[in-house]
């Protein structure tokens, strides 16, 4: 399975980074590519590093303007460079079987807010977990309730996104979700 994992690419304290690894290390072990921002820092490496170090492929969508600062790749693994933020999301979105969200700021939140709008008017039907490590999503969730509850959402919350709280679950959902478990 492809999976897009969107994240921050900042260096962050280990409460994140430990269940980024652990993520990236079931993702590599289970045989599964990580479809990711293709940054060669912060949270972005030690996913990718993960995957790698556990068997898994890297496939890498970085953007013009952050070239320089992208993992350099080699066969079987693949990077493509876009000319700009809305071409990388929708190459994300185009070579993922699945989505993980996990920490980040305002770019991990743009690319998350795309890609579940697109998936609540139908334009994709791929799975999407966010990853809720040591609570950092709380006050997101309870967002997502309140937008539910108040009739903001034209389908149940639970159809459009499955919060994970620990990296096993997340992927079990997905494999689960996949019919690949």
């Amino acid at each position: 399975m492809n999976i897009c994992v969107f994240l921050s690419a900042a260096d962050l304290d280990d409460r994140y980074t430990h269940p980024a690894r652990d993520f990236a290390e079931l993702l590599g072990k289970g045989g599964h590519t990580l479809v990711w921002g293709g940054s060669e820092s912060g949270l972005m490496k030690v996913v990718a590093d993960g995957v790698h170090e556990a068997g898994g492929r890297l496939v890498g969508v970085s953007v013009d303007f952050l070239a320089a600062k992208a993992r350099v790749v080699a066969e079987p693994h693949e990077m493509v460079i876009a000319r700009d933020l809305a071409e990388r999301k929708a190459l994300l979105l185009e070579k993922a079987d699945a989505i993980v969200i996990m920490v980040g700021g305002t770019g991990t939140l743009d690319e998350a807010t795309e890609i579940l709008e697109l998936k609540k008017h139908g334009k994709h039907t791929k799975p999407v977990v966010l990853l809720n490590s040591a609570g950092f999503y709380d006050g997101l969730k309870e967002q997502f309730r309140r937008m539910e509850d108040e009739g903001f959402l034209p389908l149940p919350l639970t159809d459009l996104v499955f919060f994970a709280e620990e990296p096993v679950g997340a992927l079990a959902y997905l494999e689960e979700s996949m019919g690949t478990r």
